[in-house]
């Protein structure tokens, strides 16, 4: 990570806001990291000022030994500050899971696995998944936004589960326009279905910029995660869908306001720390990156960090 320093007093509307909201999925496109790299950058990131935002370590269930062999010395052997760990399944969920207990007996003073991301398109195969889910792993079912969602939604809901919504990729087609996004939300919302994000989200604000890193990369607008984060809260308190998508469609930084008490966006449209606090217990509760430093970096440009 860079040399930065926090600024010596963050705004408490934005602690409240961004605490434990990045999940750091550096193995993944468009970084793609070797799991060597990925484990360091973690530390580090463990490590530095920023440390309060950081979520946790997103690895593939297939990797999970493969993660211990690299970490090495970089995890803790007495049982404190473990590392937390976001495993996402394979196709054979079975397998999955009993990777993950696996791991967990074998690994228990070093990380700890107690979230799992799995695909799920069918009620069945939520059903079915829920049915297997030891107590102490959490679970979230990452759905299409299509005619299916209402559907799958109150599956979740029903079985007390948690959704994901993939907001992104590596091309202009794999981001969902606002207002598949804001149905989404509001359809989560109305069913009390916590959710997390992923892809896509690098950036605070809404913006157009390249997709990957490579040179001539495609280009392409990416949602912002304060964006995704606000547009959240004002659904839970019923706004009109029209505020909603111009919310999401957002690209001035300087129209959100932040304050010790809450945050507010335009034409006095203002969220207490209190609904802030709320909309990330109860609607979302983190973001999967495969950058920690783009966020913080925009961030800091914004003057909230």
């Amino acid at each position: 990570m860079n040399a930065r320093h926090a600024a010596s007093h963050t705004l408490g509307s934005v602690r409240v806001l961004l605490a434990g909201i990045i999940d750091y999925a550096g193995l993944f496109p468009p970084s793609q990291l070797s799991m060597q790299e990925a484990v360091i950058n973690y530390a580090t990131y463990r490590a530095s000022s920023y440390n309060w935002m950081l979520g946790r370590f997103v690895v593939q269930a297939a990797r999970l030994e493969e993660f211990v062999d690299a970490a090495g010395d970089l995890l803790p052997r007495d049982g404190k500050n473990r590392w937390p760990l976001a495993v996402t399944a394979g196709e054979d969920i079975n397998e999955t899971i009993k990777a993950v207990r696996d791991f967990n007996r074998a690994h228990s003073q070093q990380a700890v696995a107690d979230v799992l991301e799995v695909k799920a398109n069918t009620v069945s195969k939520i059903e079915n998944t829920v049915a297997l889910l030891p107590d102490e792993i959490t679970a979230y079912f990452e759905v299409s936004t299509g005619e299916a969602l209402a559907e799958l939604v109150t599956t979740l809901s029903i079985k007390g589960q948690r959704a994901k919504l993939r907001t992104g990729g590596v091309t202009p087609d794999a981001f969902p326009t606002s207002k598949q996004i804001i149905r989404f939300v509001r359809t989560c919302m109305a069913a009390n279905v916590p959710f997390k994000a992923t892809a896509g989200l690098h950036h605070p604000v809404r913006c157009f910029r390249p997709l990957t890193y490579a040179p001539n990369a495609p280009q392409g607008t990416m949602h912002g995660f304060l964006n995704l984060l606000m547009m959240t809260g004002f659904a839970r308190e019923s706004f009109r869908t029209s505020l909603l998508e111009e919310l999401m469609e957002e690209e001035f930084e300087e129209v959100f306001e932040f304050s010790e008490v809450g945050v507010q966006w335009r034409d006095g449209h203002a969220l207490s720390n209190a609904h802030l606090g709320w909309l990330r217990e109860r609607g979302m509760h983190s973001f999967g990156s495969c950058s920690f430093d783009e966020p913080i970096a925009d961030l800091e440009a914004m003057g909230l960090l």
